[in-house]
């Protein structure tokens, strides 16, 4: 999707980006054929590539050196420099464009060990015109998706970035410093914290600000798999193992082998599997289910959890020698109450992250939108306060968002917790009853099991006038 800029324009790389794909596609043909450099000159600039000669391998060593080629297609047997050596020379000097191999008969075998050293593919003469066209719209694909990958994962490494952390308090600035200094070291770590206090975006940042950001990062719930089928994502397993187990099975561990692994609810995993990892800490090397042998794996892992874990080492729940190897190093994340000072930070990102994915406006924020959320304790963190502010733009009907489009649960805790004297912030005796008359709603709608006939009875007033307030109140 192009992005644009605040004035509507597309950014300058994108421009650039544009601009790319509209250029003709570059190829450089080498042979000492000259009819068929010239057939493929006619039919190759027919499908709109630019194509560009050489009569061997030196010539074309020239030519790449001095200007760049999308694809190249270079014969095998020539003179002077042939097929193979112009390919070893290419990629010895970094060249990145991608190299066809064409092969006449009896240099098939040459043309598949230079696919081993780097060609992307070959085609054997004599070929088709659609033969080739097909090879090259190959070629474009596998480029395209590579490019998108790429893309992709300079988002990614740019989402995890430091400056994507929204945190400016001194506890947020305190674990960016802490996160700065563990990145590049394969220490364990562990990540305390309440749900949804963000302790899975510390673990990616951990990751993709360190030198092992090119590998995978790969998580997993230990509490959202059955127990019997936990050591096997983990570990993976060999065919035969158990009775479902057809065929050999890479586990999480091996998925990210360079890279890291997050054991998210760490506190959750059984104590069996709690000794295996143990071993997997301390040796460096997994054994799969079902395995003979054991191998060796190199994984940073990072552990997680909102459990009090020294209770459950007390209660015999988790083990103490497994927590001292996970806990090498600590970050406690602070649950957003005491971190109140970040939250027009958070809905201000939130707010540009769901706009765009909304198609909203921007909108403007209410002095008791905002002070509606700070009043509030957030028991569901920061993952709540998402939810809150993605539901509020999609009740916002105009461009001025205000603390009507918010959750009653908000107003009912300002309402029994604010000033002391059970009234809300302020002194507007119209938000004092909108607040009053919502809880009233509520709590007959739950007495009644919903029946808003026999809420209307016990309010005393009429069935009509519920719906209005309840549609009035967005209580659906």
């Amino acid at each position: 999707m192009q992005r644009k800029d605040a004035s509507g324009f597309a950014s300058g790389s994108d421009f650039s980006a544009m601009k790319k794909t509209e250029e003709k596609k570059k190829i450089l043909v080498v042979d000492d054929e000259e009819n068929l450099r010239y057939m493929l000159q006619v039919v190759l600039g027919k499908q709109g590539y630019a194509v560009d000669m050489a009569f061997n391998g030196d010539e074309a060593l020239s030519m790449v050196a001095s200007s760049s080629y999308d694809f190249i297609l270079c014969d095998i047997r020539m003179p002077v420099v042939d097929g193979p050596e112009f390919l070893r020379r290419s990629l010895e000097s970094g060249l990145d464009s991608t190299i066809i191999m064409m092969s006449a008969y009896g240099t098939v075998d040459t043309a598949i060990e230079c696919m081993k050293l780097g060609a992307y593919d070959y085609i054997s003469k004599p070929f088709k015109n659609d033969e080739i066209i097909l090879v090259l719209k190959k070629a474009e694909e596998r480029e395209r998706l590579k490019e998108e990958n790429r893309r992709l994962r300079e988002d990614i490494e740019r989402e995890y970035s430091f400056s994507s952390i929204v945190g400016k308090t001194e506890r947020m600035r305190e674990i960016f410093s802490l996160v700065k200094k563990v990145c590049d070291f394969k220490t364990t770590v562990l990540i305390l914290g309440e749900s949804g206090t963000g302790k899975e975006l510390i673990a990616r940042a951990i990751h993709f600000n360190s030198n092992r950001k090119k590998a995978p990062f790969v998580a997993v719930n230990c509490g959202a798999i059955p127990e019997n089928l936990l050591e096997s994502e983990l570990f993976g397993h060999v065919k035969g193992a158990f009775t479902d187990a057809v065929s050999d099975k890479a586990g999480l561990f091996d998925q990210a082998d360079s890279g890291t692994l997050l054991l998210d609810e760490i506190g959750e995993m059984p104590p069996f599997l709690q000794v295996k990892l143990l071993r997997v800490l301390q040796e460096g090397e997994i054994r799969p289910v079902g395995a003979a042998a054991a191998k060796k794996i190199d994984v940073r892992v990072v552990s997680a959890t909102s459990r009090d874990l020294a209770a459950d080492i007390s209660s015999g729940r988790f083990r103490e020698d497994l927590f001292y190897r996970i806990n090498v190093f600590c970050i406690s994340v602070p649950p957003l109450r005491e971190r109140a000072g970040d939250i027009p930070f958070l809905v201000n990102h939130f707010l540009q992250k769901y706009s765009a994915l909304l198609g909203k406006s921007p909108v403007r924020l209410s002095p008791d939108f905002i002070s509606t959320l700070m009043g509030y304790a957030w028991p569901g963190n920061v993952r709540e306060l998402e939810n809150c502010v993605e539901r509020a733009l999609v009740l916002c009907e105009g461009n001025f968002l205000t603390a009507d489009c918010l959750p009653d649960n908000l107003f009912r805790e300002r309402l029994s917790s604010g000033g002391g004297d059970g009234l809300p912030d302020g002194f507007s005796l119209k938000r004092a009853s909108e607040l009053l008359e919502r809880d009233y709603i509520r709590k007959a709608l739950e007495k009644t099991g919903g029946n808003r006939t026999h809420a209307a009875k016990i309010l005393e007033i009429s069935h009509r006038a519920l719906l209005y307030k309840i549609k009035e109140y967005g209580m659906d």
